[in-house]
């Protein structure tokens, strides 16, 4: 049975953080504030794959309440969803996920954050697809006070 899920995540851009999106550190002045990394690629990835499982969401799976998971990066996170799609013998058939963000650039860093997202859950590079856009100045993004995240992923139970 072929099942769909879709995912989203948004965290604010603050000083003193690191920018990491797809796995990957991305130099920037700022960086996403939240409990883990704050990887809203890797988020709504997550979210997507859950959906498609009916497995909730990576709240129920990974709060931010418990201190265990805090500043972890959210690959390692991507590797526990890898292992309940494994557990219920899912099989990822692809990921599209789209950044939305002003600033920085992200052409130079697609190709490694698809490469890291695809080593995580054990597919192929051409499973996972990853695309940027702004939002010409507007809405939260638009102004850079944060980045969000869309995606969508088809499995087959």
């Amino acid at each position: 049975m072929l099942r769909i899920g879709m995912g989203y995540d948004v965290h604010k851009l603050v000083e003193e953080r690191k920018l990491i999106l797809g796995g990957v550190e991305i130099p920037h002045d700022k960086g996403l504030l939240g409990h883990s990394d704050a990887d809203v690629v890797v988020h709504a990835i997550m979210d997507a794959l859950l959906g498609a499982m009916a497995e909730g969401d990576i709240g129920k799976h990974f709060p931010d309440t418990d201190s265990k998971y805090k500043n972890i990066s959210s690959i390692k996170l991507l590797e526990y969803v890898r292992d309940l799609l494994k557990e219920k013998r899912a099989v990822i058939n692809n990921i599209d996920a789209t950044i939305i963000a002003q600033k920085p650039k992200m052409a130079p860093y697609i190709h490694l954050m698809r490469e890291n997202i695809a080593y995580a859950l054990h597919v192929q590079v051409m499973q996972v697809n990853i695309k940027a856009t702004t939002e010409e100045g507007l809405g939260f993004t638009g102004e850079k006070l944060g980045i969000s995240s869309q995606a969508i992923a088809l499995i087959e139970l």
